[in-house]
């Protein structure tokens, strides 16, 4: 796969990291589903589509795919992340983030920075909804806190610029720009414990 398709990835794995996949059971089968659906999106995004092509996607699968596919493509200091599919559009989805390294670099020694009070390993949670139309994505925040107490966008789009940053995208990836869908998605329509990805 390419690495623009690898970053969608892992931006999607980011902008979504939140809330527990309740009920969902991990497992093998359901990741390696998973795995074979991307590669099938990747591929049939190759070529011209004469009618639109409907790709199915489970929370179980995509969360299974998470835990025992995802590593190699979430970054250090990112754990366990998981997602649930709310519908109608909304995703969440919880993950253990790292705090210490990033509190190190940004904390500015004020009795009033928020970097100075924060550090550990903590679950950091977000949501919001997912606008997807003509091969373009837009991620719109409703909700972020870490362990429970709700935090500004302003300290969420810093740890995501921190998380998210590569020697392509060197300052991260911004909450509110809109992407490009690989492989020739047009869009993503988001239900609820389900999405289908249309090419």
């Amino acid at each position: 796969m390419t690495a623009r398709f690898h970053l969608f990835v892992r931006a999607a794995v980011w902008t979504l990291a939140v809330a527990t996949a309740a009920g969902a059971t991990l497992s093998r089968q359901e990741a390696d589903a998973f795995r074979d659906k991307i590669l099938l999106i990747a591929k049939q995004g190759e070529g011209e589509a004469r009618a639109p092509r409907r790709t199915r996607v489970t929370e179980a699968e995509l969360n299974s795919w998470l835990a025992y596919h995802g590593k190699p493509l979430t970054p250090p200091g990112i754990g366990d992340p998981t997602i649930t599919i709310v519908g109608q559009g909304k995703l969440a989805g919880r993950a253990v983030v790292d705090l210490d390294t990033v509190a190190k670099k940004k904390a500015t020694g004020n009795v009033l920075d928020p970097w100075s009070f924060i550090g550990g390993k903590v679950p950091v949670t977000v949501s919001g909804v997912l606008h997807t139309k003509d091969g373009v994505a837009r991620f719109e925040l409703e909700s972020a806190d870490v362990s429970g107490v709700p935090v500004p966008k302003t300290l969420l789009q810093e740890l995501l610029s921190y998380y998210s940053r590569t020697p392509e995208h060197p300052q991260g990836i911004r909450l509110d720009d809109t992407f490009e869908l690989p492989a020739n998605i047009k869009g993503i329509e988001v239900g609820q414990g389900q999405a289908v990805v249309v090419q």
